[in-house]
C-alpha cells in the first residue's frame, strides 16, 4: 500500500522541471535570456487580451503557461530508451506518440514523454521530446559497429538513480528524502560534459555521417540539448529576440499566424558553438567545439482531429510544393507567403472548426446552464445553440515531426539534411521502450467525450453527444 508521506509524481516532476531549467540557465545564459523575453511578451498580450485572460483563468491554465517547459533528449540505444521510460514514470511523465524523423533526413525515431491526466497537466505539463538514434541507417557499416561498441560500454544513468527508480516501482512512490535525491541523481544524465568520450578522428566521422549521429554517440551522457517555454506570441519574441542579442532562426516552424491557433508553432536560437576536449592518441586531451545546444520557444494551438491533422498535412506538404524554408533563411519571405495563402483553406474561426470537425473541444456550462439547469431530452450541440454550454479549444500537448525535424537541421548546419530511406518502424521503437505509445487522438477525443458527458450529467441526461 502507498504510504501518505510519498511523495506525488506531479510534485517529482515539477521539482525536476525546476532544477532543471536552473541548470540550463546556467550552463546556456541565452537561455534566461529568453525567458525573460517571453515572460515579458506573454504579460503585454495578457494586458492586451482580457477575453483571453479571463478563459484562461476560467480554464484553470493561466498559471501553467508561465510554468511550462518542454525538452528534448537524444538517445543511443534500446537499454537507454527502457530505462529512461522508467525514470519518467517516477515522475507521472508516459510516452504518447511516435515521431518517424527518417522522412526528414534525421536518423532517429522519437516519442514524447509527458503526464496526460487533466489535473496532472495543469499542475506541471513538463515534456522530454526523446529521440532513439538509428544505427541501422548509418551507411558505413564500420563506422556503425564503431558506434555500437562505443555506445554499449557508457552509462548515462548514476548508480544511485536506477536503485530509487527500483524502490519507486517496488514501493509504489518515494518519500521526501529519496524524491529530492531522485531529482538531483536524474539531473546528472541531462547534464553537459565538455569531454568527448571518443577521439576527434572518430568524432569527425561520426559527423560527416551525420551530426546528430556525433552528438549522440560521442558524450557521456544525452545531455538536454535544448529547454521550450511556452508563449502566447511567437511573432512577437520571434521580432524581439534579435533586439536582445539573440539570433533566431529563419523561420517558425509549424502553421502560419492565425486568429485560432493550431497545433503547435516552434522557433528557437542558433545553437551555440562549444569547447570541448578529445582523446589524443596517447591519453591526452586536445581542444576541439561541437554544436549542439539551443534554445527554443513554442506556442500552443488546438489538438486536431484525424480529419483537421489530414487537411494540415495536405496543406503543409502543398506549401512545401511551392516553397521549401532554405536553412540560411534566403527564401525566408517566399516561404511565409505561400503558407500564409495556402492555409487560408484551414478554416479560422473556432465555430467553423468545431463544425467541420477539425478539432477536439473541451465542454462546459456557461453562467447560464449552472443558473438555469438543463431539461429534457437535448443534445450537446442543442445546448451549444441556447447558450447552456460552452466550448474552449483542447490544447495540443505534442509535437508534429516536419516541425521538429526543421528545428534539429537548423541546428545542426545546413549541410544536416541528407537522405534516408523513409522506415518508420513503430514496432521496433515500442520494443525497445519497453511498451506501448499511447495514441494521441484517441486521447483527446476521450478528453472531448468526457466533458460532454459532464455537461449532460449535471441534468442527470443519457448521452446524447451529436
Amino acid at each position: 500500500m502507498k504510504e501518505k508521506s510519498y511523495v506525488s509524481a506531479d510534485e517529482i516532476r515539477s521539482d525536476f522541471s525546476a532544477a532543471m531549467s536552473a541548470m540550463y540557465r546556467e550552463e546556456v545564459p541565452a537561455y534566461g535570456t529568453l525567458m525573460s523575453l517571453v515572460a515579458q511578451v506573454n504579460a503585454e498580450t495578457l494586458a492586451a487580451d482580457s477575453h483571453l485572460r479571463r478563459r484562461l483563468e476560467e480554464t484553470d491554465s493561466l498559471d501553467r503557461i508561465s510554468e511550462e517547459r518542454h525538452g528534448a533528449i537524444r538517445l543511443g540505444t534500446p537499454e537507454e530508451l527502457s530505462m529512461m521510460r522508467r525514470v519518467f514514470a517516477v515522475m507521472g511523465m508516459y510516452p504518447v506518440g511516435y515521431y518517424d524523423l527518417s522522412t526528414a533526413g534525421v536518423p532517429v525515431h522519437s516519442t514524447a514523454f509527458r503526464p496526460v491526466g487533466d489535473a496532472a497537466l495543469k499542475r506541471n505539463p513538463f515534456r522530454v521530446f526523446t529521440s532513439l538514434l538509428r544505427l541501422d541507417l548509418i551507411a558505413d557499416a564500420t563506422l556503425r559497429e564503431e558506434a555500437a561498441q562505443v555506445l554499449a560500454l557508457r552509462r548515462i544513468f548514476t548508480d544511485r538513480a536506477v536503485e530509487l527508480v527500483e524502490k519507486a516501482e517496488q514501493d509504489g512512490g518515494l518519500n521526501a528524502a529519496d524524491a529530492a535525491v531522485f531529482v538531483r541523481e536524474v539531473l546528472e544524465t541531462f547534464r553537459w560534459h565538455d569531454r568527448a568520450i571518443v577521439s576527434a578522428d572518430m568524432y569527425k566521422r561520426l559527423h560527416d555521417a551525420h551530426r546528430l549521429i556525433a552528438d549522440v554517440v560521442s558524450f557521456k551522457g544525452p545531455h538536454i540539448n535544448h529547454l521550450t517555454p511556452r508563449t502566447l506570441d511567437i511573432d512577437k519574441v520571434q521580432a524581439l529576440m534579435p533586439e536582445e542579442g539573440i539570433a533566431p532562426k529563419a523561420v517558425v516552424e509549424g502553421p502560419p499566424t492565425r486568429k485560432c491557433a493550431i497545433l503547435l508553432r516552434q522557433t528557437s536560437f542558433k545553437a551555440l558553438e562549444e569547447p570541448v576536449s578529445f582523446i589524443g592518441d596517447s591519453g591526452e586531451w586536445k581542444a576541439g567545439s561541437h554544436t549542439a545546444r539551443f534554445g527554443e520557444i513554442e506556442q500552443r494551438g488546438i489538438a486536431l482531429t484525424p480529419k483537421g491533422r489530414a487537411l494540415y498535412d495536405r496543406l503543409l506538404s502543398d506549401t512545401r510544393a511551392i516553397a521549401r524554408p532554405a536553412a540560411d533563411g534566403s527564401n525566408a519571405a517566399e516561404y511565409e507567403a505561400a503558407l500564409a495563402k495556402v492555409f487560408e483553406a484551414f478554416p479560422d474561426d473556432w465555430h467553423e472548426i468545431r463544425k467541420q470537425g477539425l478539432g477536439y473541444f473541451n465542454y462546459s456550462l456557461t453562467e447560464l446552464g449552472r443558473a438555469t439547469g438543463i431539461t429534457g431530452d437535448t443534445g450537446i450541440e442543442a445546448l451549444v445553440e441556447s447558450g447552456h454550454v460552452q466550448f474552449d479549444p483542447i490544447v495540443y500537448e505534442d509535437f508534429l515531426p516536419v516541425s521538429a525535424a526543421g528545428i534539429f537541421q537548423s541546428n545542426l548546419g545546413d549541410d544536416a539534411a541528407q537522405e534516408f530511406v523513409a522506415s518508420p518502424n513503430q514496432v521496433m521503437f515500442e520494443r525497445d521502450l519497453g511498451a506501448g505509445v499511447l495514441d494521441e487522438f484517441a486521447h483527446y477525443a476521450g478528453i472531448e467525450k468526457a466533458s460532454i458527458e459532464e455537461c449532460l450529467g449535471a441534468a442527470g441526461m443519457a448521452v446524447a453527444a451529436e
